[in-house]
């Protein structure tokens, strides 16, 4: 049976694709403030903006391509099982060729509806103002909004439980739940965190390779090769 590896990314997993980071140290993104263009009530108080900003994300979505780093990671299923947690709303590890997928903070190419969260669409195009599902609801962006709930943790902590290795690369363990997720591994489970800048607490079972996520994951290649 194949081992199973476990992959927790973030933002600089699709940096060097070119996606930008979710928000620069003053905390705007893209000039806005997040709670302006990532909360419900953001949302309420001027959808159109909303609706432009992620139109945005999805149009600037088109013109990258995944990475040796994603591509690193679907190779890795040639040899153990891989699950993939990732933080970011690109399917660039899809892309790449890894299969299994877990979209934490939700994905920029699909929508739902804003009176039944459960329907979703794919959705590759402009989302504006008047587009309805069949019952007539405005569609709005699938992504996971400050103050609302990431409905794939409880899948992602068992996911981690389970995992053989667990490798974190690109995330700055900051954002909860998703940087609690580490706490779910079993004790003896080796961990590799691929960052230039980790923040990690003292733990003998982390392993720190201090590098961007390309370079990084051809260190990781090589160490799984070895042991």
């Amino acid at each position: 049976m194949k081992k199973h590896i476990v992959v927790l990314t973030g933002a600089g997993t699709s940096a060097e694709s070119g996606v930008k980071t979710f928000r620069d140290h003053d905390g705007l993104w893209e000039g806005h403030d997040v709670m302006q263009v990532a909360s419900p009530l953001g949302f309420r108080d001027n959808p159109e903006l909303v609706l432009d900003f992620y139109n945005q994300r999805r149009r600037q979505l088109k013109t990258v391509e995944p990475n040796q780093a994603h591509k690193d990671l679907a190779k890795l299923e040639t040899d153990y099982k891989v699950t993939i947690v990732t933080q970011n709303v690109d399917d660039l590890h899809e892309r790449a060729g890894s299969s299994d997928v877990v979209h934490l903070h939700g994905e920029l190419l699909k929508v739902r509806s804003t009176g039944n969260p459960s329907d979703i669409k794919d959705w590759t195009e402009d989302l504006n103002l008047g587009d309805t599902c069949e019952k007539g609801h405005q569609l709005r962006p699938h992504i996971v909004w400050f103050g609302e709930d990431v409905p794939m943790i409880d899948i992602a902590m068992k996911i981690c439980y389970a995992a053989d290795i667990l490798v974190i690369i690109g995330t700055s363990m900051q954002v909860y739940p998703a940087a609690g997720l580490i706490n779910y591994v079993q004790p003896d489970t080796p961990i590799y965190y691929i960052d230039p800048k980790p923040a990690v607490t003292r733990n003998p079972n982390i392993n720190v390779i201090a590098k961007s996520a390309t370079k990084g994951m051809t260190d990781l290649l090589t160490i799984l090769k070895t042991s």
